[in-house]
């Protein structure tokens, strides 16, 4: 389906000064007042007469769900009545998370797309050959004022009358954020409004970033990571490898870490460091279980791919790479250096805020935002990239591991790692998937044998982690900026990583399930 990632428009504009806004509250928060939260919504939707609505008065409900979703909040019904404020005092402490579910839909933003519908346009030619009508297997289609009629309670959906048409006048549509899911969450309620289902959900979040309407959204932390930072506790901010390019072209890398500072922030590294350790980890392990142990392996480090395996393929499950995540990782790496700190890592995903919440990961990451909840942060501090100075680029990481954050990044780190450290092991055959239906397909396919002595690689997202619903950039403009991030690498390969030597001191930590609860 077509992507609106990096098209600058309405949605995004408004998620923008929403994210600004509640960072700038909490950067003033003073205990015990969250009034300011009542005036919010006049200013980003200022005046008397509605700008994207039917009605203004619309318009600024749906961005007070917003910001409660931002600040980790639990929705309201457009049949509550109470202060946009309600139990925010409770809520925005930094050791608070954000009570479950974390992707929501604001069912008054909610457009009741029409969901998997054949229907006939204005296009239709009323042609003497009829052949949608031929075609059709349960005789819905009829011919009235001179067009095609579809009786929508006999249509059984199959598509053949607008494969046939001539003109192309015959279309079947399917509610944007139902046909970006992967794991078919999304149904309609009864007033015909998304519904998500939970238990099916793994929070990767294509639906939010794929609804025309604004409509859905994820929880956040900025309001949390503002106070620990605002705190006497210093706090590091753990930077994804798909943040090439995400902040524009004035933020180099030699600029990110001053930048983060700005915001606040005890120092910004690399979670790339985290990748390099998480292939060695993986190349070891692929050696040690494949296909002696396991038949295949999958790697770890999307956490809506492993959590889709785990709940559709739960004997193939164990076939997933036990490797904590480069994520983790990284965090744990931090708190080691830096006892008593806290760290907050910045990524594309939606999924990871998911990760982080897990019992078995809650001390090694505390918060977890996107990149487009960081610039809401950069827009509220007023950080002008242009001016900044240049410092010591971010580095210690390897080419490889910086590559993770691109489809088949993975995958291509880990056979580089086997081959130049165990080269008598031969050709590693290589199986990838992004999006998750293709993740579901590849996985029934490896249920079959086909994929035997295969390394598997899965992201929820296609394109990769550059794709992820929290993303600024277009992808293929991503892509590009990592694959000009890896040439300026020290190392080429996760084996010469500066950090290798530490790996031995986690081992013991490295053998636990990055999924567990």
């Amino acid at each position: 389906m077509a992507s609106m990632r990096g098209i600058t428009t309405t949605v995004n504009e408004i998620r923008k000064k929403v994210f600004s806004e509640v960072a700038k509250l909490s950067y003033e928060y003073e205990e015990g007042s969250l009034s300011e939260m009542e005036q919010i919504p006049y200013r980003i939707i200022p005046g008397e007469v509605s700008i994207y609505r039917e009605s203004v008065f619309l318009e600024r409900a749906i961005v007070k769900e917003r910001m409660r979703l931002a600040m980790g909040l639990p929705l309201r019904t457009a049949a509550e009545h109470s202060p946009v404020s309600t139990g925010a005092e409770e809520c925005v402490k930094p050791e608070k998370y954000y009570q479950p579910p974390l992707i929501n839909i604001i069912k008054f933003a909610c457009h009741a797309c029409p969901d998997n519908e054949v229907r006939v346009t204005e296009y239709c030619q009323g042609c003497l050959a009829h052949p949608c009508q031929e075609v059709c297997p349960k005789d819905a289609i009829t011919f009235k004022h001179g067009r095609s009629y579809i009786d929508q309670s006999k249509c059984i959906k199959c598509g053949k009358c607008a494969k046939v048409c001539p003109y192309n006048a015959i279309i079947k549509l399917k509610r944007p954020c139902a046909e970006a899911c992967g794991m078919n969450a999304i149904k309609s309620d009864e007033h015909g409004r998304a519904e998500i289902n939970q238990e099916e959900c793994v929070s990767c979040g294509m639906c939010l970033a794929n609804c025309p309407f604004g409509a859905i959204a994820d929880k956040a932390q900025i309001f949390q990571t503002i106070q620990a930072i605002r705190s006497d506790v210093p706090v590091y901010a753990a930077i994804a490898p798909a943040v090439a390019g995400q902040f524009g072209k004035k933020l180099t890398p030699e600029k990110i870490r001053v930048a983060f500072k700005k915001l606040g922030f005890e120092d910004a590294v690399e979670v790339a460091i985290g990748a390099d350790l998480c292939t060695i980890e993986e190349g070891e392990a692929f050696l040690r279980e494949v296909p002696d142990e396991l038949p295949f392996m999958a790697t770890s480090c999307c956490p809506a791919w492993s959590v889709m395996a785990k709940k559709l393929f739960p004997e193939e499950a164990k076939c997933i790479s036990m490797a904590l995540t480069p994520m983790v990782l990284t965090g744990r790496l931090l708190k080691r250096e830096h006892p008593g700190c806290k760290v907050a890592f910045i990524g594309p995903c939606s999924a990871k805020k998911l990760e982080a919440s897990r019992r078995s990961i809650r001390s090694d990451i505390d918060f977890v935002l996107t990149f487009e909840e960081v610039m809401g942060m950069f827009e509220a501090k007023n950080v002008n990239f242009e001016d900044l100075e240049e410092y010591d680029a971010m580095h210690g990481a390897s080419a490889d591991g910086r590559g993770f954050a691109v489809s088949g990044g993975v995958a291509s780190a880990v056979v580089n790692y086997i081959k130049e450290n165990h080269p008598e092991a031969g050709e590693i055959k290589v199986q990838a998937a992004q999006g998750l239906a293709e993740c579901r397909k590849m996985l029934t396919v490896a249920k079959t044998g086909k994929y035997n002595g295969y390394l598997l690689e899965g992201m929820a997202c296609p394109g990769g982690c550059v794709a992820g619903a929290g993303t600024i950039q277009p992808i293929a403009k991503s892509t590009a900026a990592v694959n000009q991030h890896k040439k300026v690498s020290t190392n080429q390969h996760s084996s010469q990583s500066d950090y290798q030597d530490i790996l031995a001191d986690l081992e013991e930590d490295l053998f636990e399930a990055p999924n567990q609860d």
